[in-house]
């Protein structure tokens, strides 16, 4: 199957997964293993990967030798915010240039700040970096993002955390169209055909946490989205048949009947 391809590297993996949430650096290390995924995400604000010396560094548990670390930017909520965690991010990770932007309107609903979020990718494009871009489900936005440099978009599911899966399987779709750069669905992805639509979608990939640290059995849950988002690829691949409302066709054929 044909890898995806960002910021001119090559994954094989299509399902990238956070690394909040989950009891302890141990299990998720567990997950990302039995998830197949190649990157991983890193809320900088929130997560010790050598800011603290004192305590436990996630990049024990999970090596930039093995995978690529793509810091964030939650819990920011101003451009300037973000593009001051992200120069950090830089620091810590020695010039990493790949990062994941996310701008947040207010803390319940975590929906993206669109005016803020197009500001912060500007600057961090022209500062080199290689912007991954979390951002309303808007066409028109979207394009805006590609044409300012970022090297994906990363349109809502659905509000972050919520688990209520796809809601808006038009806009997606309307924003894969258009796009020259990737598209992965972030955010809002409950369970494994959740992944399977987006990718049936066309998306390119798939980010997510909540749903698989929330669920009861993490690592399980973990295997599930991987073979999802491998079933949602192939499937778009084939191309589905078309669908034909009030008419039905056999599957089997109708001539050479037996007894006819």
């Amino acid at each position: 199957m044909q890898a995806l391809t960002l910021a001119g590297r090559a994954y094989t993996a299509r399902l990238l997964i956070g690394t909040g949430k989950y009891k302890d650096f141990d299990e998720t290390r567990r997950a990302v293993d039995a998830s197949g995924a190649e990157i991983v995400t890193v809320a900088i604000r929130r997560t010790n990967i050598g800011q603290d010396p004192k305590q436990p560094n996630l990049l024990d548990a999970l090596p930039p030798s093995r995978y690529t670390i793509l810091p964030n930017t939650a819990g920011c909520y101003t451009a300037d915010d973000a593009v001051r965690t992200l120069r950090l991010a830089r620091e810590l990770l020695d010039g990493h240039a790949l990062v994941k932007l996310e701008v947040l309107g207010d803390p319940k609903h975590l929906f993206p700040n669109m005016p803020e979020t197009l500001q912060a990718a500007k600057t961090l494009v022209k500062e080199g970096f290689q912007v991954m871009v979390y951002c309303a489900d808007d066409p028109i936005q979207a394009k805006m993002l590609e044409e300012l440099g970022c090297v994906a978009v990363m349109p809502l599911a659905s509000l972050i955390g919520s688990g209520m899966g796809i809601v808006n399987p038009w806009n997606l779709s309307l924003i894969i169209e258009r796009a020259q750069i990737p598209v992965l669905v972030d955010a809002g992805v409950g369970t494994a055909s959740d992944a399977a639509v987006a990718m049936e979608l066309g998306c390119d990939g798939v980010l997510m946490n909540s749903a698989i640290a929330l669920a009861q059995d993490p690592v399980l849950m973990a295997s599930a989205m991987k073979k999802a988002v491998e079933a949602g690829r192939e499937a778009f691949l084939a191309g589905r048949m078309a669908k034909k409302f009030y008419h039905a066709v056999p599957s089997s054929p109708t001539g050479g009947l037996i007894g006819s």
